[in-house]
């Protein structure tokens, strides 16, 4: 038998209990009358879930609030932009003749950012070949050049950085990543966003395998005013936490279901197999689902998420990336390095600890905080 609720939660309903169940997940719903940490700001953009098109409004909403909150992408670029600000001295006394000094040091520049050596070399033979056809005369052409290159390689292949959820209820994320990349934070401040954009999200905790995350989750649910499913019994198999919430997702017509699952390692087959199984048995509840797998990335390992995104592609098909602690970091160049290489968009970034600095990706803003 499950244990009470904890007396900070608030059950679901006040109807008479049903017939007890086999299920291995339990419902949590939290006062939404109780607020928790900073005020929510309004947001400037908002839609509804009456409204015709509402996922493809969403996700184009989301993303357009992004072009508003360009100073926290700005600030969250700080330590790479202060890496790359000696771009400026290389270019600032630039002459025809100096051409392959600058260049061989700006390259050294990019290596340093974790631009990564293919990027590298392409981004500064482009420069080359312009230099010595005439077409960049002056060290700000050439930073703008360099800008307008890096903005090509982010936008060239077409990828589309806003959600993409579908068109029926509910829409189904799915979230996964190595341990210790910010994943479960990274999906509470997910849920934070679509709440305040009018959207009715559940959270479901299919991370069973660390004994802290569904408390880690329920304080998630508790600031965002979130519902959650949580596993009833130890041991519970995260495949079976995650139908219950999609199932309940379905059955009380929530908009977003947000499904956390345990952080692995990308060579441990066993549970990566188990990420298969979580896939499976939501796409058994609602046709097409999930409609997103989001994984995060941890944005201070520079290079070294790539092997990670491309194991986890593999297993599942990641649609999009989440690079967390950019903020952190002076090696904001693995963006490129990770959106040219892998061709799976970056939808979101961590560019802060506070609730609102999970911000959704945009590649002109990117560029502009790295190169003012």
């Amino acid at each position: 038998m499950s244990s009470p609720l904890p007396s900070r939660l608030l059950p679901l309903s006040t109807k008479p209990p049903p017939p007890p169940t086999t299920s291995a997940a339990t419902l949590f719903q939290f006062p939404l009358d109780r607020h928790y940490g900073a005020p929510a700001r309004a947001s400037l953009f908002k839609c509804f879930a009456g409204e015709t098109g509402f996922f493809t409004k969403l996700g184009r909403l989301i993303k357009e609030k992004a072009k508003s909150d360009v100073e926290k992408i700005f600030s969250g670029f700080t330590k790479t932009r202060d890496n790359l600000a000696v771009v400026d001295e290389l270019l600032l006394y630039w002459n025809l003749s100096d051409t392959d000094r600058v260049l061989d040091e700006l390259e050294e520049v990019l290596l340093v950012a974790d631009f990564g050596p293919r990027i590298t070399i392409k981004i500064v033979e482009s420069l080359r070949d312009d230099i010595y056809a005439g077409k960049l005369k002056s060290g700000a052409e050439i930073k703008d050049a360099l800008k307008r290159t890096i903005l090509n390689l982010l936008t060239a292949k077409g990828l589309k950085t806003e959600l993409k959820l579908g068109f029926r209820k509910p829409a189904v994320i799915m979230i996964v990543g190595v341990n210790g990349g910010g994943k479960t934070t990274s999906l509470g401040k997910l849920a934070h966003r679509l709440k305040n954009e009018g959207t009715k999200v559940l959270l479901g905790a299919g991370d069973t395998f660390r004994a802290a995350a569904s408390d880690q989750l329920e304080i998630w649910a508790e600031r965002t005013g979130c519902e959650i499913v949580v596993a009833e019994k130890e041991n519970a198999k995260a495949s079976s936490v995650l139908s219950q919430a999609v199932k309940r997702g379905k059955e009380q017509g929530f908009d977003v279901v947000l499904c956390d699952t345990s952080g692995r390692l990308h060579t441990n087959y066993s549970l990566m197999e188990e990420l298969i199984a979580c896939k499976k048995a939501i796409g058994k509840v609602v046709s097409g689902a999930p409609n997103e797998i989001l994984q995060v990335l941890d944005g201070t390992t520079g290079l070294n998420m790539l092997p990670q995104a491309r194991e986890f592609n593999d297993v599942v098909g990641i649609t999009g990336l989440i690079l967390t602690k950019l903020d952190g970091s002076a090696r904001g160049g693995c963006v490129v390095s990770v959106v040219d290489e892998l061709g799976i968009p970056v939808k979101f970034v961590g560019v802060g600890e506070g609730v609102e600095d999970l911000q959704p990706f945009d590649a002109e803003a990117f560029v502009n905080a790295i190169f003012p």
